[in-house]
């Protein structure tokens, strides 16, 4: 059932925070390790892209992008009998096509270190291990089509580092892709003994700030929905508790009314313009549904109302239009036809609220006044953490509109596989998934179907948080090695809790990205001109 309204501006954010603890650290790597891996690519050498990537394994935050280390001493050590001819051309989503032609003096000799390797591994009749084989007989023994493949991977191998030395300091790690079929680079090879191949390789992007430094001076409103309000969060809490406390009784005699509880099923269809039928709306329909009447301001405006004096097996039709503000936008301003069948129908028979009840609506307290004191002071906490969460995402959505760039994929499906990571544990924690639930949510296809349905999520975040990295570097903002140190620390030891994997430079990595995110958002506070506004 979809008809809950729902503040955007107060609701946690399930895909990024600044604030420490251990939970937004917990985007359950060890559930990649054996179901979560990154589709392969046409070709993809781990050996060559781990050399000029940095490889490992080790985390990639959006907010802090890293390129590629410089090209290593043993690719400036490893001169090649000739020069690679490279050429660069600019590609869609900040990448870079590099198209490369090996020389025939470059295959030659790498073609000449295969056989040197076979013969050395191979035990060809009549030659003792280690000796020269003529090319002839170590091809025969070895088979042509095998020393061919080993050819052209060690063609690949060895001049992969030095094509990709244009663009050493900006490409990110893990993205190389060759793109080029490996049964035509054989064919090819094979014919002309010189290899070409197109390699594609994402690259740190650039943001562009509009206004130019923007940031500096920003003017934020953030709306604030009055069920933060701690009063009224208060009262709401002690109604519920207050509530439990009671019978649920059947309604014989009369119709629904306000404070009773409902059991409904609810359909719903479009209504076009010229009043036809429409479709089906799937997220406005239930089966079964529990409506407390109570809380009837949180659903669809009007909904209330419009089933007020239903009975228990009765139906009733009625057309609604939802809010410009409704959360699922292809419904806004839309009208449709509800149908409402009444199920069965409660009312509480309530105890009389007095000081008996202090223990029952609140452990250890013994009086209404202790219950109240005790729920008004958590409230209040809870509405100043709601109020900074809501600054915090006024800023950050801010922040990202100021920003134009352009979202490497593999930045994008590795922060998205990070986020589906941690919705699968979340999921996992609450449910208690069996191996076939797990299997069936952490498959490859439930991966990509997360990542399109949540793409424009997922890429507004990492775009607030490429913001975030560059503020942090040009205001040369920075924490204390100490923080760092006392939170990967808390970190692991919350991993170590819950029996979970971890890989310390990974944890580290993230640790570092929110506490950048932490000074960045003070800083920007700081400097910022923040009106608040209840809604």
């Amino acid at each position: 059932m979809e008809l809950c309204v729902i503040s955007s501006t107060t609701t946690f954010n399930p895909f990024h925070s600044f604030r420490l603890g251990s939970r937004r650290l917990f985007h359950s790597d060890s559930l990649f390790n054996g179901r979560l891996k990154k589709p392969i690519k046409p070709l993809e050498l781990s050996c060559a892209a781990k050399k000029i990537g940095g490889g490992g394994g080790v985390r990639r935050s959006a907010a802090s992008t890293k390129a590629s280390p410089a090209v290593e001493p043993s690719v400036k050590e490893d001169k090649l009998p000739a020069e690679l001819q490279v050429i660069e051309t600019k590609a869609p989503n900040s990448s870079v096509k590099l198209s490369v032609e090996v020389p025939a003096i470059v295959c030659e000799d790498c073609y000449q270190r295969v056989l040197a390797e076979f013969m050395k591994m191979a035990k060809v009749p009549g030659f003792r291990p280690g000796k020269r084989v003529p090319e002839n007989i170590i091809v025969g023994f070895v088979g042509r089509q095998y020393v061919l493949r080993a050819t052209v991977e060690s063609i690949l191998k060895r001049t992969l580092p030095h094509a990709m030395e244009s663009v050493t300091g900006k490409a990110l790690k893990d993205s190389i892709q060759i793109v080029s079929s490996f049964p035509e680079m054989e064919k090819a090879y094979s014919q002309l003994k010189t290899l070409s191949y197109e390699v594609v390789v994402d690259v740190v992007p650039e943001l562009k700030w509009n206004p130019e430094n923007g940031y500096k001076d920003m003017k934020v409103v953030v709306e604030l929905g009055d069920e933060i309000d701690a009063k009224k969060a208060c009262e709401r809490q002690l109604r519920q508790k207050y509530k439990s406390l009671g019978a649920l009784k059947i309604v014989t005699d009369r119709g629904l009314q306000v404070g009773d509880l409902a059991v409904i099923d609810i359909s719903a269809t479009t209504i076009d313009e010229d009043g036809a039928t429409g479709e089906a709306i799937p997220d406005a329909e239930s089966k079964g549904f529990h409506f407390d009447t109570e809380e009837g301001n949180r659903l669809l405006p009007g909904f209330l109302d419009s089933i007020l004096g239903i009975q228990a097996g009765e139906s009733k039709s009625f057309s609604l239009v939802f809010p410009e503000s409704w959360k699922q936008e292809n419904l806004r301003g839309q009208r449709a036809q509800f149908t409402v069948d009444c199920k069965e129908l409660f009312y509480r028979d309530l105890p009389t609220l007095d000081d008996s009840l202090a223990d029952k609506l609140l452990p250890g307290c013994t009086t209404l006044k202790e219950v109240e004191e005790t729920l008004t002071k958590r409230c209040q906490e809870m509405e100043e953490e709601a109020k900074e969460q809501a600054t915090d995402n006024a800023i950050l959505e801010q922040i990202r509109k100021m920003v134009e760039v352009e979202i490497p994929q593999s930045l994008f499906e590795e922060q998205g596989r990070q986020f589906y990571g941690a919705r699968l544990l979340e999921i996992q924690g609450n449910m208690k998934l069996n191996e076939e639930q797990l299997a069936s949510l952490s498959s490859q296809k439930a991966v990509n179907e997360f990542l399109e349905t949540q793409r424009e999520s997922i890429t507004n975040i990492i775009k607030q948080n490429l913001a975030v990295g560059d503020i942090f570097k040009r205001e040369n903002l920075e924490f204390s090695t100490d923080e760092l140190v006392k939170e990967v620390e808390n970190s692991i030891t919350e991993f170590k809790k819950h029996k979970q994997e971890y890989d310390e430079e990974r944890v580290k990595d993230q640790v570092q990205e929110i506490l950048e995110g932490a000074k960045v958002l003070e800083w920007l506070k700081e400097r910022a001109e923040i009106q608040y506004i209840t809604r």
